[in-house]
């Protein structure tokens, strides 16, 4: 077992025996009503007053054409609107169901199937700013969508007096599922295949943030985070949305985190001090900004993606900024572990989170490392699968295959090495594709990098790297090995070198993408056989 890291502030496992509505209006009656907790990319300021009462107009409203426990589609990005649907439908026992836009028709319609989902909750502006017309044009033809400019248009007098008596007497109105109930539906990436469902329950995700306020201190009255990741992915969902209600931060979203710009001007205008990103992102931002222009931040806490030497070096050198990295999973809801402030070791993704049990199973091949698996309060209540729509397959014994390959260290502080798929076997003998990468990155920062692994009728398997560095080439990558000890299977077969390399929304490598451009026909780099 691996050992949890002991909790600054106590772990509490009662503050997650309720619904998520029931949490949002406890720190209400915490932090006061009026407390802004919640700035809009149109600097649009919430309180909490606002937000309970747009939540249950909202819910009212829908709740017309919606069943209890139904799954409601919510297309959204981050923000104000994003934020008070996920409450609405919340609020009177239907299960939002986040759909990422970014996914493609074919991922979306497979999700919609998986799970269920009859209706969609979307925005006509944001439809028209994200151009996303033919796209809403196909789902229409699967799925009811429901705008958001259009029900706030056709709300009721009934429905503005239930908002405003719910908004004094929540306990009256809204519904109060089990805590165990299905609370939210995410998919997983898709890097790998279809997307699959994945339920979280009410406790699953009051859990975790708890288990975050426990592991990293925040402060209710001097903390501002900022969240430009999307509210489909969990650590954009939980992370940077909920947990900051919950915890009384005041947090400031941003639709998008492909505008570095106008991102790290936001982070000095409004003085943040707790930034969440992934490793491709903040080194975007950093990059983008001039010296002081992040003085303010004193968490930047990385998920999603390894963080890699050369970005930790840069954003400390620039700015003087330690980045905190992390570990999560969806179907952890998503923190499983983090480094701290004052236990931050580089390389690592630090120490579980509290009332979390972790172990490794062994990996032929790997000999100093192990496939992860995860149990927990936070860990999900199951998947949905595309060949069982709409069914919840339950966890065996509640324990979780991460399939990630891991190494614990004796202060129990986690190295993640590589998901066990991005692994090759060349020649027998077993390679992480994600060294592969880290030699390419040594030898070309800055730039994007990726490796797959193809058949090869003479050894099994062969490396590509797919990369954008218009100067990379097999011969520099062989030489980098030799001088440096690493092994010589290590070194790609071939260099593919493209324009760029396939992302997908939350800031991870597609590497579903990157493994057709890999086999597709192309001409390959000249030197990528000499």
């Amino acid at each position: 077992m691996i050992p949890a890291t002991a909790s600054r502030v106590a772990y509490d496992p009662d503050a997650a025996r309720r619904s998520l509505f029931e949490a949002l209006v406890a720190a209400r009656r915490q932090y006061g009503g009026s407390k802004p907790v919640l700035i809009d990319a149109d600097e649009r300021i919430l309180n909490y007053d606002t937000l309970v009462k747009g939540a249950l107009a909202l819910g009212h409203a829908l709740k017309r054409d919606t069943s209890a426990g139904e799954r409601v589609g919510i297309m959204l990005p981050t923000g104000a609107a994003a934020t008070v649907t996920v409450f609405a439908v919340s609020a009177f026992g239907r299960v939002p169901t986040m759909i990422n836009f970014t996914g493609g028709a074919a991922n979306i319609l497979s999700a919609l199937k998986t799970a269920q989902v009859s209706r969609i909750v979307t925005a006509h502006r944001f439809i028209k700013l994200a151009k996303l017309e033919e796209l809403a044009a196909t789902i229409s033809e699967r799925v009811a969508l429901v705008y958001l400019e259009e029900v706030r248009k056709n709300l009721t007098l009934l429905d503005k007096a239930a908002a405003a008596a719910g908004s004094l007497l929540p306990s009256l109105l809204a519904a109060r599922p089990d805590s165990d109930s299905c609370a939210v539906i995410l998919f997983t990436s898709g890097t790998e295949g279809a997307p699959k469902g994945v339920a979280l329950s009410h406790a699953n995700l009051l859990s975790n943030v708890a288990q975050v306020r426990a592991h990293i201190e925040l402060s209710a009255q001097e903390d501002v985070l900022f969240n430009p990741l999307p509210v489909f992915h969990c650590f954009g969902l939980a992370v940077g949305t909920l947990m900051p209600l919950i915890a009384g931060v005041k947090v400031v979203s941003h639709p998008t985190p492909l505008q570095p710009k106008e991102i790290v001007k936001r982070i000095k205008t409004h003085s943040i001090s707790i930034l969440i990103t992934t490793d491709t992102f903040i080194g975007q931002y950093a990059r983008a900004g001039e010296e002081g222009d992040l003085d303010s931040v004193r968490l930047a806490v990385c998920g999603a993606e390894r963080v890699r030497d050369e970005t930790r070096a840069f954003v400390r050198q620039k700015y003087g900024i330690q980045i905190l990295e992390g570990y999560g999973v969806t179907e952890a809801s998503p923190v499983v572990a983090a480094n701290q402030v004052e236990a931050n070791h580089p390389g690592t993704v630090g120490r579980l989170m509290a009332a979390m049990e972790a172990r490794l199973e062994p990996v032929e091949g790997i000999p100093d490392g192990g496939r992860l698996k995860i149990k927990g309060p936070n860990v999900m209540l199951g998947y949905m699968l595309p060949e069982a729509p709409g069914v919840i397959v339950p966890l065996p014994d509640g324990w979780h295959d991460t399939g990630d390959v891991a190494s614990v260290d004796e202060g129990g502080f986690i190295t993640i090495r590589g998901r066990l798929k991005r692994f090759a076997k060349i020649g027998g003998e077993t390679v992480s594709l994600a060294v592969v990468e880290n030699v390419a990155a040594a030898l070309w920062p800055g730039r994007a990098h990726a490796a797959v692994s193809l058949p090869d009728p003479r050894k099994g398997e062969q490396i590509v790297l797919v990369t954008d560095a218009a100067e990379a080439t097999r011969p520099s990558l062989l030489a980098w090995a030799q001088h440096h000890g690493v092994s010589e299977l290590a070194v790609p077969r071939r260099v593919l070198i493209v324009h760029a390399i396939p992302v997908l929304g939350t800031g991870k490598t597609d590497y579903v993408a990157v493994q057709k451009l890999a086999t597709a026909d192309c001409e390959p780099n000249p030197d990528a056989y000499q």
